[in-house]
C-alpha cells in the first residue's frame, strides 16, 4: 500500500508559493528609467543643499530656532495627547510589524517572496544611510542645544536627519511602490505622503527635532524609494536562491527519511590500520586454600597494647555457653 509523504507546515507554505503568480501582467517590476534617474539626482542635490545650509548656519538654522522658541507644544497643548499617539506611525518597531504582516499576506496571495524581500532591503538601506548620516554629523536636538543660534553640529547628537520621518516615508511608501494597480498606487502614494508629513510635523511640535531635521528626513526616505529599482535584480536572485535552498533541503530529507534504520558495516578483523586490542591477562588467585571473610580469625595488629580477649571467638564458630 502506497502512502503519501506527510508535509510539514513549511512544505505547505512553499508548495503554495510554487504556484503560478497571480500578479497582474500589466504591473511590471519598477526599473530605473530616465525619469526616475532625473528625480533621484534632483532629490540628492536637494539633500546636499539642506546639509550645506545647516553647516554654514544659514537662514534655515535661524528658522529652526524661531520654531523652537515658538514652542508649539505650549501654543496648542490641547492636541498634545493626539500627537503623542500619532508619532508612533513613524517608529520603526510598530510600523515594521504592521507593514510586514500586510506584505506577508500579499506574498501569500501573489505566491512570491518579492514583497517581503523588497521591504527588508528598504529597511536595510534606511538603517545604513540614515544611521551613518546621524552619527556622522552628530547634531544635537532642540532640548539639548547649548548655544543659541548655532547649528549644533558635531557635538555627539543623533537627530539629523529625522529617523521618525525617514522611516515613515519608507515604511508607508513601500506600499505604494508594491501596488498591483495604477489606481492603488496613486491612492497609496497620497496616503503615505500625508502620513509621513504628519509624522514630521509631530516631531517638530513635540520639540524633539529641528525643522531642518524633518526636511532632511523626508529627502532621505524619498531617495531610498527612488533608488530601490537598482536592487530589483539582487532581490530576484535572492528569491531564486531561497527556493533552490528549499529544494535541496527537501531532496536531502527525502533521501534520508526520518526514523529509517542505519546500516553499520563491521570492520574486518584482519585490517592492518586498526590496532588490535590487547588481550587482558586472566585474573588468578594465589595458590592454596581460600577461606571466606566470615571464617577468618581476627588478628590483633602488631604493636598494640590491647590484649586479646579470651572469650572472643572467630565468626561462624560455636561459642561456649556463659555461666
Amino acid at each position: 500500500m502506497r502512502t503519501e509523504p506527510k508535509l510539514t507546515r513549511l512544505d505547505r507554505v512553499f508548495a503554495r508559493l510554487d504556484r503560478e503568480p497571480e500578479r497582474p501582467a500589466h504591473i511590471d517590476v519598477p526599473k530605473m528609467s530616465r525619469h526616475r534617474i532625473v528625480l533621484f539626482a534632483g532629490t540628492l542635490a536637494f539633500y546636499g543643499a539642506i546639509v550645506w545650509a545647516v553647516v554654514i548656519t544659514s537662514w534655515l538654522v535661524r528658522l529652526d530656532w524661531q520654531v523652537m522658541f515658538f514652542r508649539p507644544y505650549q501654543q496648542w497643548s490641547e492636541i498634545h495627547w493626539f500627537v503623542d499617539y500619532y508619532v508612533v506611525l513613524g517608529q520603526r518597531g510598530p510600523t515594521a510589524v504592521m507593514v510586514a504582516a500586510w506584505l506577508g499576506w500579499r506574498s501569500w496571495r501573489q505566491h512570491t517572496l518579492r514583497p517581503l524581500l523588497v521591504f527588508g532591503v528598504s529597511l536595510l538601506l534606511l538603517n545604513v544611510t540614515v544611521g551613518a548620516a546621524k552619527y556622522g554629523m552628530g547634531r544635537l536636538g532642540p532640548h539639548y542645544a547649548t548655544v543659541i543660534g548655532s547649528n549644533e553640529m558635531w557635538r555627539g547628537g543623533d537627530i539629523f536627519p529625522s529617523g521618525h520621518t525617514a522611516n515613515a516615508v519608507v515604511t508607508w511608501g513601500i506600499l505604494a511602490y508594491l501596488a498591483s494597480s495604477a489606481r492603488a498606487q496613486r491612492w497609496l502614494s497620497a496616503v503615505s505622503a500625508v502620513t509621513s508629513l504628519g509624522v514630521g510635523m509631530a516631531t517638530v511640535y513635540l520639540g524633539t527635532h529641528w525643522l531642518s531635521d524633518v526636511l532632511l528626513g523626508w529627502t532621505a526616505g524619498l531617495l531610498i524609494l527612488l533608488g530601490l529599482p537598482w536592487f530589483e535584480p539582487l532581490i530576484a536572485r535572492a528569491e531564486v536562491a531561497i527556493f533552490d535552498l528549499r529544494d535541496r533541503l527537501r531532496d536531502r530529507r527525502r533521501r534520508t527519511p526520518a526514523g529509517a534504520p542505519v546500516l553499520i558495516t563491521p570492520l574486518p578483523a584482519d585490517r592492518e590500520d586498526v590496532p588490535a586490542r590487547a588481550a587482558r591477562a586472566p585474573v588468578c588467585l594465589a595458590p592454596g586454600p581460600h577461606t571466606s571473610r566470615s571464617e577468618r580469625t581476627p588478628v590483633t595488629p602488631a604493636g598494640t597494647r590491647r590484649q586479646p580477649h579470651p572469650e572472643r571467638h572467630p565468626h561462624g564458630s560455636a561459642s561456649s555457653a556463659r555461666p
